[in-house]
């Protein structure tokens, strides 16, 4: 096992809110929202996620938010979200990171409806390149899915939120992930490892080229009953190389998942659907990319992303922080 760069996690001191101006909001989520931000010091633009203390807390995040910061400081890949440091006032935590132009996987899934094959399989083996990075690493992303995956300029990927990521020697036991995308290890509280990245892959490929994901229902607990009862339609149109690698990750048998195997990574990269990729020349960025963002880059453009209503914020406010030790090392 690769160890990771032997770099400081700490991020104290780096940055504060003085250094940026903010832009408009890029997402929301339970924990805060993501802005669009500018530099005051080199004019770059920056997105920038805070999320609220108290909220973490409530919600019992803590642990999880601690290891974002941590993976995120140490992780440095073509295909994975940089970030550039923390700071926190007395209500929230902010974490500085690329500002990625392209918008989500999700949006262009949706205006696309389904992907073709060739545009699947560019997206499907960028992101396998991401996890065998993290696995060689020791980490589980554990979140992946179209929200999840943003585009660059040029239309390459970047995984975002790393939320759910986890450094694991050995097995875990965490109930988290999004329902449609969690392996079943996951669903029946079994202890689990890098296998559940592999089985979310397999639900990815299938959802880019269905437009949907094969155990779908509009309540978590009948999905959750769908993917422990494990029958997976494969519509005849699919190319019979991904039914067949489909049929390997999306897989209860944990002795028979690709990616989990002896063989690791290794098996999903040479089975024959992914046979035109050239694996090199893909994690350096020397392929054209079936999809180039229809944005002006370096501008702070966000056409292609959703418009969300601005609120008051209580940034840079000074208050009582009760929870400010929880959160030693932003």
């Amino acid at each position: 096992m690769a160890s990771l760069p032997n770099r400081s996690t700490v991020s104290k001191g780096k940055y504060s809110l003085t250094d940026f101006s903010i832009q408009r909001t890029l997402g929301t989520g339970s924990f805060g929202r993501v802005h669009l931000v500018r530099s005051v010091h080199n004019n770059r633009y920056y997105a920038i996620k805070v999320l609220k203390k108290a909220q973490i807390v409530k919600m019992k995040q803590v642990e999880h938010t601690n290891d974002e910061r941590r993976m995120l400081k140490l992780v440095e890949h073509p295909f994975l979200i940089r970030m550039w440091g923390t700071f926190q006032d007395s209500k929230n935590l902010f974490m500085v990171m690329d500002y990625v132009e392209g918008g989500e996987l999700f949006s262009l899934l949706r205006k696309s409806q389904r992907f073709p094959n060739p545009v699947a399989k560019f997206y499907a083996a960028e992101v396998t390149l991401a996890l065998e990075y993290l696995h060689s690493h020791n980490i589980i992303y554990r979140d992946l899915k179209p929200e999840n995956i943003l585009l660059d300029k040029n239309g390459h990927i970047k995984i975002t939120d790393f939320g759910f990521a986890k450094e694991v020697r050995d097995v875990t036991w965490t109930l988290c992930g999004t329902p449609d995308y969690i392996a079943p290890e996951v669903v029946t509280t079994k202890a689990y490892n890098k296998s559940v990245d592999w089985w979310s892959l397999g639900i990815l490929i299938y959802e880019m080229l269905t437009g949907y994901t094969p155990f779908y229902d509009h309540t978590p607990m009948k999905t959750y009953e769908n993917i422990l009862m494990g029958h997976v339609r494969y519509p005849s149109y699919l190319h019979p190389d991904v039914t067949d690698l489909l049929t390997k990750l999306i897989t209860k048998d944990l002795t028979r998942r690709y990616g989990n195997l002896q063989g690791g990574p290794q098996d999903v990269k040479n089975h024959p659907w992914f046979s035109e990729v050239i694996w090199e020349k893909l994690l350096s960025k020397d392929i054209e990319t079936p999809y180039e963002p229809p944005i002006q880059s370096g501008v702070g453009d966000t056409s292609l992303f959703d418009s969300y209503p601005e609120e008051e914020l209580d940034y840079g406010i000074v208050c009582p922080d009760p929870y400010g030790k929880l959160f030693g090392d932003f």
